[in-house]
């Protein structure tokens, strides 16, 4: 692009309040960047908003009052326009915007796309429709997906994808250190985030007599909400084992429990991706992960933790057991994945490649059929003539 004119981006979801903010701040130092965001996230991360991105919260109504639904996103396309963006980048999935977005074409869209389709047992991303997510993904010029494995499933969905995807890594969260000192529990295992059928925790707790067998004084935190957790508490054998904070947790507890813990572990039988591991690896922390979906990928087996078969408790109780019991182990393990974070999703790396995935999009837009063009060629005339080839599959 020219060196005086810089892209204006306008960031717009409804969901993701770290990793948009984070992505926002990095993109900003590029770009000129418009943030919009429900007000609930924006008052509990606005502290972290950089000054130069510009920042404007919107009230979310609930998805069943339509007309309060059509007043916000008309405040939000509003600010949008008032912007003037040269390209729009959607976290989606709200069935409000997913069907509003399509249908205002206005400018470029990049849409990125966190999961393919909503996780067993996760009733929050189950409010939106399946079709109604596809529909924004098809109308949108540039996906950005977290993994290969998203990244296959779309393209089974639809050939079409295979020319407008991009793969990258989930960015760099959690890297800021908690203002107290926290000593590390060197048998201390933690399972973190949303507590949903698809994250397997039946197995971890499975695994708990397996793993106290052989590591007398071990004990597993379990730290986030989602459903119901007395059944799992009635699965437990030696509940004083176990330490539950099944509630929301702060960024503060968040990266005290990630400190504090040894070794952090994901049992799931389904998975996308996982900013479970982003935060562990920024912790430097090893972790033992399932073989599902996306996770294969982010966890380099022997080397920044474990990966193991999924509903294994036998197996998933024998990893974590060897990296309880062996310090140097564990902490060569943690320092390879705090390397491996930065090096490959730092928020400066992430930023550059979206920035590369926001001109595809100008470009993309642009030879569109005139009638279906987009107020952008202005944008794409000053992109350089050479372009950056797609990231690799």
């Amino acid at each position: 692009m020219s060196p005086t004119r810089r892209l204006r981006v306008a960031m717009l979801s409804s969901n993701f309040g770290e990793y948009c903010i984070r992505l926002a701040n990095a993109v900003s130092r590029h770009a000129d960047v418009l943030l919009l965001i429900p007000d609930r996230l924006a008052a509990r991360h606005a502290e972290k908003v950089d000054a130069s991105v510009r920042l404007f919260p919107f009230r979310s109504p609930r998805l069943r009052q339509p007309f309060r639904q059509f007043q916000a996103i008309q405040k939000v396309f509003r600010e949008i326009e008032n912007f003037a963006p040269d390209v729009v980048h959607y976290q989606g999935f709200h069935p409000w915007f997913d069907l509003a977005l399509p249908l205002w074409h206005r400018y470029p869209l990049v849409c990125t796309v966190h999961d393919f389709r909503p996780h067993p047992g996760d009733k929050l991303s189950q409010k939106t429709p399946f079709w109604v997510e596809m529909f924004v993904r098809r109308q949108a010029d540039q996906l950005i997906v977290h993994s290969q494995h998203v990244q296959e499933l779309m393209v089974q969905k639809s050939s079409r994808f295979r020319e407008n995807i991009s793969l990258m890594p989930h960015i760099q969260i959690g890297q800021e250190c908690s203002s107290a000192i926290v000593q590390e529990d060197e048998h201390l295992i933690l399972f973190f985030g949303r507590i949903w059928e698809y994250k397997g925790l039946q197995y971890l707790i499975c695994a708990e007599p397996l793993i106290s067998a052989r590591v007398p004084d071990v004990r597993i935190m379990i730290a986030g909400q989602g459903e119901d957790f007395s059944r799992y508490a009635r699965m437990m054998v030696h509940p004083e084992r176990f330490i539950v904070h099944n509630e929301f947790i702060s960024e503060e507890r968040t990266a005290e429990f990630f400190r504090r813990a040894s070794v952090v572990v994901l049992p799931y039988i389904e998975a996308s991706q996982s900013g479970v591991i982003p935060l562990a690896y920024s912790a430097a922390k090893p972790v033992v992960a399932t073989t599902v979906g996306g996770l294969p990928e982010m966890v380099e087996d022997g080397r920044t933790g474990y990966l193991v078969a999924p509903r294994d408790a036998a197996n998933l109780a024998d990893r974590l057991v060897r990296l309880l019991t062996d310090s140097t182990l564990r902490r060569q393990m943690g320092a390879n994945a705090k390397q491996k974070i930065e090096s490959e999703c730092s928020p400066d790396v992430i930023a550059r490649k979206t920035i590369e995935v926001y001109h595809r999009s100008v470009t993309r837009n642009a030879k569109r059929p005139r009638h279906q063009q987009i107020e952008s060629a202005a944008v794409a005339a000053t992109l350089p003539e050479e372009r950056v080839s797609p990231v690799q599959q």
